[in-house]
């Protein structure tokens, strides 16, 4: 397992401990689904409850840089925050879902992964890993080499396994359809 892995483990943990649905997307998520590539940090989608700040906190705090204040006002305004590992410097963004179809469907659609002999966590589906990257490629004008090239070797690798129709729903409704259809093109 590598220290990315490793480290993500230690929040999700928490996470699984607290009670708080999650999943990992990002990067490693693509990773997982495509084709494999170092990242400077790991992203989660987290539905942290405003109740749930003060322990949430006082766990991660041992291991984690943490702002209290940030993630009171990530939860409150459907946002993000992050935490920064103390021995390693490596950063989990953690984006609370906003109330839209496709946060409560990336839910929905959560797959368990084994990322080690003994621990099972849940990452995005690769078809929600895709619609994620397209909706950061679309704003970052689309020039990120590296979020177009996750895209397509996630695309490439699950291809006959994508739920193509899901896809192309989702892309619509994010105005993602145009962007999708490029990712879906066959290769010349």
């Amino acid at each position: 397992m590598n220290e990315d892995i490793s480290i993500t483990l230690k929040v999700v943990q928490i996470l699984e401990r607290l009670e708080v649905p999650y999943l990992i997307g990002g990067s490693l998520a693509s990773s997982t689904h495509g084709l494999a590539r170092a990242t400077a940090d790991a992203d989660l989608l987290a539905d942290l409850k405003l109740e749930q700040v003060n322990d949430f906190v006082n766990a991660v705090e041992p291991d984690f840089y943490v702002s209290k204040e940030s993630v009171i006002e990530a939860v409150n305004r459907r946002s993000s925050f992050n935490l920064i590992d103390f021995s390693s410097g490596f950063k989990i963004d953690i984006f609370l879902p906003r109330n839209r179809n496709f946060d409560r469907k990336q839910f929905l659609n959560k797959v368990m992964v084994a990322v080690s002999s003994d621990d099972n966590v849940y990452f995005a589906s690769a078809e929600d890993t895709v619609l994620a990257k397209l909706e950061w490629y679309r704003a970052g004008k689309e020039v990120s080499d590296r979020q177009w090239n996750d895209i397509i070797g996630v695309v490439k690798m699950q291809e006959s396994n994508l739920n193509v129709d899901y896809m192309r729903e989702m892309a619509k409704e994010l105005g993602l359809a145009d962007l999708l259809a490029r990712a879906l093109e066959p290769p010349n």
